[in-house]
């Protein structure tokens, strides 16, 4: 059963996990403006799942959780060109897409 500390923390381990993957990329202006691009949408999942946690009502609740959803979805485009620029961190980079 799945419940909001459980997803608090693999909010934390997928922000955490992508940064690792960050520091592990090449360095060139194109993983550089990616890598800060996922850095900070990655980071927001957590941030923003937790401001949901907070919510004052039901509307406001679904309201931050698509936020989270958004951001979500920002950091899997990231992560696919991420994947298609550098080959050898397919790996890692799949285990992120896959939650892992």
């Amino acid at each position: 059963m799945m419940n909001s500390e459980i997803l608090k923390k693999r909010t934390k381990l997928f922000s955490i996990n992508t940064g690792k993957l960050v520091l592990e990329l090449t360095y060139n202006a194109l993983n550089k403006n990616y890598a800060n691009q996922i850095t900070r949408c990655s980071s927001s999942v957590g941030a923003n799942y937790r401001a949901a946690c907070r919510a004052k009502s039901s509307a406001d609740f679904i309201y931050k959780l698509k936020i989270v959803e958004e951001e979500l979805d920002e950091t899997m485009f990231f992560l696919e060109l991420l994947n298609e620029f550098n080959p050898n961190q397919r790996t890692m980079i799949d285990d992120l897409e896959r939650g892992e």
